[in-house]
This record gives structure tokens, C-alpha cells and sequence, in this order.
């Protein structure tokens, strides 16, 4: 039995969640990386990094790769932009909210094109 939540597969948007949190986490410790140069925020990095691509790849199971990676960097985008200006007070400005906008606009087109070719 699927239990779907707007027309996904419940598993495969905890999948993307999941494999966006350990990416923007990753982003975090590099960030933290740049500023304090510690061997072990690279470390770190790497593998939040490497955990991220791990659930990407699973994601693949249940949607088509554009699709899927696509969704996957959406979300990190959008938990970057979020901490950077809640964090760092550096809030978007007009030229990257319409990159955003842009970037989900792609990824609605990515995902109807594969529902209708379905």
C-alpha cells in the first residue's frame, strides 16, 4: 500500500527531505569550514555531503533523475536561503528570489512532463 501526500509517494518525499537535510547541513559545516579552517568541519562536510547523495540515489527507485535531483536542490535552496537570512541576515535579493522562483517553476515542468508522458 503507497500513502501519497500531494501526489507523491510518502517515502519518496521523506527520501528527498532527508537527502536535502544532510546537504544543507553539509553547506552549514562549510560554510563553518571557510571561516574557521578546521580539518574536521571538512571532514564533517564531506560526509553530511556524501549521506545526501546517498538518499538522492534512492530517490531514483521512485522518480525519474531530473526530477529527483531537481526536487532534491529545490528544497536545499530554499533551507539555504532560509538560513542565510535568519542566521546571517542575508536576505534575498530580487534577482536571486526570481532564480527561486524560476527553480520551482523548472521543477513543476520537470514533473508534469513526466506525468504526461506516464
Amino acid at each position: 500500500m503507497q500513502i501519497m501526500l500531494f501526489g507523491y509517494n510518502i517515502y519518496f518525499l521523506l527520501i528527498i527531505f532527508a537527502g536535502s537535510l544532510f546537504l544543507t547541513v553539509g553547506d552549514i559545516m562549510a560554510k563553518a569550514w571557510v571561516h574557521h579552517n578546521k580539518p574536521l568541519y571538512y571532514a564533517v562536510t564531506l560526509v553530511l555531503y556524501m549521506v545526501g547523495m546517498i538518499f538522492l540515489t534512492i530517490s531514483f527507485k521512485y522518480k525519474n533523475i531530473a526530477v529527483a535531483s531537481m526536487m532534491l536542490i529545490a528544497l536545499n535552496v530554499l533551507t539555504l536561503a532560509l538560513w542565510s537570512w535568519i542566521v546571517y541576515g542575508e536576505p534575498l535579493n530580487k534577482i536571486e528570489m526570481t532564480g527561486l522562483i524560476l527553480g520551482f517553476t523548472a521543477m513543476c515542468m520537470l514533473e508534469f512532463g513526466s506525468q504526461s508522458v506516464s
